[in-house]
């Protein structure tokens, strides 16, 4: 199938002359740099519950923001009616933000240059827009998935649901890049719960959510569909088996963790950990800074060799992937950590400048690396994740093989809750399901683990990644930064991976139960 094109009615909205106009007034009033950004995003969301549809929106945001560089100091307004007059008059508001800001800020604002990409266009790759199909077809999946749930006698409830998200932006700055880009990702998902003779619980699916079409749900497995007919039929039969299991032994125990767990750690552990504004300070009140600060750059042994961790917004279905970030810069990859040493942060084009040494000799006065993003035109870019990934060993071992190599320890499958401190150090993690290994073999689940370390300890005890054949793209719907809050999309790729000797909590334990 041809890759797809950009929304003709997106194209027909007037965003080119607004762009024109508000950087033309932004320029007049003197701005040494000023970008106008247009967007239109739908969003659309079902949920089904034991074989009845509950819910279905469909909810648009449209609008623009124009941000500028004035006194030394940023400016920024944003607007939603789309005439010329109103784009001067946010390019107005946004200089004499600017002009506030200024009497406030000690140090003046500096942006990396950046390459001019003039009148690109980028669209994600993906099939069929789910946005696309008709609101009845999906609902009949989600209906008919809890009916066939619900056929397992430990069923009681369940529910399924899809998120679907068509992103449309425009970008345009005083430098000469213009971008026009969409992009189209989704979450489908499901849950059965039931009871025990002395406890409730569930298991969901461990689908990730994808930057691809309809086809993950209805395609074939040659398109990337998800294998929905086998989940669907092991599901309940999983939580019988989990509702029966022995309650954990606290202890230390070897973990091979499957990645529809570890994406979770990598993005809490490692993902925010990496981020250069909270590296430097500058993003405290949102969960916190960072143990992984500028001062160790280079000598800060995160894990052990084997630990090879990449900032990528370029990978085919990522959540993170676009062609051009939120101030004008092509998606590049780039190491975050190497044989285990921290080399590397993700950052955008203001903390560039701060940080020149980053981008080596070629760039003397820095480069970002893409990662500015804005989740509605009535925000401002901040500097937001790539999909952070852990590199499989290019001959690695299979799961099985990891399995086998484990005298006393547990096998993590899925992902459920988890906690972190405000520096991304002291963390404890659950999972939808934990198998106790014996002698290199699986002999059944177990239940209320909670697997817990500092981030240093944890990735210093993993003895061996993968190989290819076990990397699976993991990720999130909801990831939440910045005041006012700003919710993006990411993904975190990674192998299946075995850890030497990580506290295991039980959590009915912990909890006073």
């Amino acid at each position: 199938m041809s890759r797809p094109e950009v929304d003709p009615t997106f194209l027909a909205l007037p965003f080119r002359h607004l762009g024109e106009v508000a950087l033309a007034r932004a320029t007049e009033l003197g701005a040494t740099h000023a970008d106008f950004r247009f967007e239109r995003v739908r969003y659309q969301h079902l949920r089904a519950r034991d074989e009845v549809l509950q819910s279905a929106s469909d909810v648009e945001d449209l609008g623009f923001a124009v941000r500028v560089i004035h006194c030394g100091a940023w400016g920024f307004a944003s607007g939603v009616v789309l005439s010329p007059d109103e784009a001067r008059r946010v390019a107005e508001t946004a200089i004499a933000v600017a002009e506030v800001a200024a009497t406030m800020t000690t140090t003046p604002v500096e942006i990396a240059p950046e390459p001019v990409h003039a009148d690109v266009t980028w669209v994600s790759a993906y099939d069929v827009n789910p946005l696309e199909v008709a609101t009845a077809d999906k609902a009949a999946v989600l209906t008919d998935w809890t009916r066939r749930l619900r056929t397992g006698a430990a069923v009681d409830h369940a529910t399924a649901f899809v998120m679907a998200v068509q992103e449309n932006k425009y970008y345009v700055d005083t430098a000469g890049t213009s971008t026009t880009q969409q992009r189209v990702r989704m979450q489908p998902g499901f849950e059965a719960m039931g009871t025990g003779a002395d406890t409730f619980d569930s298991m969901a699916s461990i689908a990730p959510p994808v930057g691809r079409g309809w086809e993950y749900v209805a395609g074939s497995t040659a398109q990337g569909a998800w294998d929905w007919d086998a989940e669907l039929a092991e599901v309940p039969e999983l939580l019988a088996e989990k509702l029966k299991a022995p309650s954990v032994e606290p202890g230390s125990y070897d973990l091979v963790i499957h990645p529809s767990n570890l994406w979770l750690t990598i993005h809490e552990s490692i993902g925010h950990a990496t981020e250069l504004d909270r590296a430097l300070g500058y993003e405290a009140n949102y969960a916190g800074t960072s143990f992984a600060t500028y001062d160790k750059l280079g000598s800060l042994q995160y894990g052990t060799p084997v630990m090879n961790v990449t900032g990528d917004r370029t990978h085919p279905h990522g959540l993170a992937t676009v062609g051009y970030d939120d101030e004008g810069v092509e998606a590049q990859s780039w190491d975050i950590v190497r044989d285990g040493v921290l080399v590397g942060y993700q950052l955008d084009r203001p903390m560039a400048a701060m940080k020149p040494e980053l981008a080596g000799p070629d760039h003397p006065q820095g480069r970002s690396n893409g990662c500015a993003y804005a989740d509605s035109p009535g925000h401002i870019p901040i500097q937001r994740m790539a999909n952070v990934s852990l590199q499989p060993a290019a001959d690695g071992p299979g799961t099985d093989e990891l399995i086998g190599r484990v005298e006393r320890g547990l096998y993590v499958v899925g992902d459920k809750s988890w906690s972190i401190d405000m520096q991304r150090f002291n963390f404890q993690f659950t999972g939808q399901r934990f198998y106790a290994i014996r002698d290199g073999e699986l002999t059944g689940q177990v239940r209320d683990v909670a697997y817990q370390a500092t981030t240093t300890d944890f990735w210093g005890s993993m003895e061996a990644v993968g190989g290819p054949q076990t990397w699976v793209l993991g990720g999130a719907f909801n990831c939440g930064k910045a005041q006012p809050g700003q919710v993006a999309a990411v993904s975190h790729g990674c192998p299946t991976a075995l850890f030497r000797g990580v506290n295991i909590l039980n959590t009915t334990q912990e909890g006073g139960q």
